[in-house]
């Protein structure tokens, strides 16, 4: 995966392009925590969860249809986020997705179950220019660097 800072920075750019007026702070930071939250999916390896389950890391979590159902919530809160649904809709769902695509980019681990529940399948992208992070206090590693390096290039 790539590190949760480059999952952050996603949304941070597109608010950024597009503007205060059209994204408010709040859905700005909802944006960010939206694109990090499919990495939540590694505390299953604390519950004993294995990898390669569909609700291991890189599961259900990381599926087209969990950003969908991110988005679908962002919509009804919309009010709070200071925006409209279908804004809130369509940042926090891009926000969402940017996540698993990113991760299909990656050369390390299982692949991204992307069309979960329809399939547990995991997939890559053929093209895998971003180092895989490592998970957990790992990262604070020798291994970072390269990482961190390859995240910048292609991120």
């Amino acid at each position: 995966m790539p590190t949760i800072f480059t999952h952050a920075a996603v949304p941070a750019l597109l608010g950024s392009a597009a503007g205060e007026p059209r994204i408010s702070r709040r859905l700005l930071c909802a944006g960010m925590v939206a694109a990090m939250l499919p990495d939540a999916d590694t505390l299953s390896f604390k519950l004993g969860i294995p990898y390669a389950d569909a609700f291991g890391h890189r599961g259900a979590m990381h599926s087209l249809l969990f950003a969908l159902c991110t988005a679908m919530f962002a919509a009804l809160l919309h009010r709070p986020l200071r925006t409209t649904a279908p804004r809130a809709c369509a940042f926090i769902g891009l926000s969402a997705v940017s996540h698993p695509l990113l991760d299909m980019l990656t050369d390390g681990g299982l692949g991204v179950a992307i069309a979960w529940p329809f399939s547990t399948q995991r997939y890559f992208f053929p093209w895998h220019p971003i180092h895989v992070s490592p998970i957990g206090v790992r990262f604070f590693s020798a291994r970072a660097c390269p990482v961190l390096s390859s995240e910048l290039l292609w991120v």
